[in-house]
């Protein structure tokens, strides 16, 4: 693997191809880093470069900033832009600077270098077994994963929405032994985090209950966040504790987030499809296969509940799984965003 410096610029704005093209600029860097280093070495050059060195700042302040305009020009990693650069949609590569770096591993000098013996060895393995090559591409490849678009309007409610759901959320996960970011990102697939959601089925709030559904949980006001956010929670905790015990998480939630979508009968029925097919009914990867099958009458009519949209399950749990992702990604790096949430 090899590194390079990226300049990451806002989408929108002129596009920098060159070292020139940040004369005039706003930039910010981390003070004393390598980024730091690249520009006074191209000062030297291009006399019109200038920026500011920040000591209290991380990489996705930095990112945050530029997305939001407050700078016109960061300067990233390559490998650490091509993680992380889904999460942020307003920012784009202008270029890479050129000259790449080699990633190596660092030992203490002396006569014993048995340490490094193993680790060459543990590297060697790991290639010839093509593990390595997994571990890049699980990592760096292209994902299933939300559209530019889908991102923004994402970001933008977790800064418009989700500040005044948050400390609901956090207490009502707590209460029921769940993890607040999957309780949210139920939610915002849901209703968008938008208390006043209605649809034409009938069902409302922010986790858009339906009437029969909040009545047999005893919520009385479907439009208050914090009763909906609760009544949610214990539907799919009941939706989950139906799943048979031997699946395992996180099978066991992606099913039950599926029968939240289509109710649990139409999930047995794609369990019972998977199995005539071959497939194992209790992996989530093979039943999420035979979801599209139960709108179609073949295989519909031969099961116990009949028609299905399971398609839109099938997107339903994609969904959620993004928006989850997302949230712990931002959770785990205390991104700017969460933290002002919090």
């Amino acid at each position: 693997l090899e590194t390079g410096t990226v300049v990451v610029y806002r989408r929108g704005q002129e596009r920098p191809r060159s070292l020139e093209d940040l004369a005039g600029k706003r930039i910010m860097v981390i003070a004393g880093s390598s980024y730091e280093e690249t520009l006074q070495a191209a000062q030297q050059d291009v006399p019109g470069i200038e920026w500011e060195p920040r000591s209290d700042v991380g990489m996705e302040s930095l990112l945050l900033a530029v997305a939001d305009g407050a700078v016109d020009v960061t300067l990233v990693d390559s490998n650490i832009f091509g993680l992380n650069r889904h999460f942020y949609p307003r920012v784009a590569a202008g270029f890479t600077i050129d000259g790449t770096l080699p990633h190596a591993w660092a030992f203490p000098p002396g006569p014993d270098d048995s340490l490094a013996q193993k680790a060459r060895e543990f590297l060697w393995q790991l290639e010839s077994s093509g593990q390595l090559a997994e571990l890049h591409d699980a990592f760096y490849a292209p994902r299933d994963r939300m559209d530019r678009v889908g991102m923004f309007q994402f970001l933008r409610q977790v800064r418009e929405r989700l500040p005044r759901l948050l400390p609901v959320f956090r207490e009502t996960a707590d209460a029921h032994d769940l993890d607040w970011r999957l309780l949210a990102a139920i939610g915002y697939q849901e209703s968008h985090w938008d208390p006043d959601a209605s649809s034409y089925t009938g069902v409302r709030g922010i986790m858009m209950l339906t009437r029969r559904t909040a009545r047999q949980l005893g919520v009385t006001d479907r439009l208050d966040p914090a009763q909906s956010i609760e009544g949610g929670a214990r539907y799919f905790l009941r939706l989950r504790k139906r799943i048979p015990p031997r699946i395992a998480e996180p099978d066991r939630t992606w099913m039950a987030l599926a029968a939240y979508n289509m109710g649990m009968g139409h999930l047995e029925d794609a369990r019972v499809l998977t199995q005539r097919q071959g497939g194992n009914p209790d992996l989530w990867k093979d039943v999420n296969k035979r979801l599209d099958l139960l709108s179609q009458e073949k295989y519909y009519r031969t099961l116990r509940y009949g028609y299905a949209r399971g398609f839109e399950a099938k997107q339903y749990v994609k969904n959620i799984r993004s928006y989850y992702e997302t949230l712990v990604w931002m959770d785990t790096r205390e991104h700017p965003l969460l933290v002002a949430a919090n």
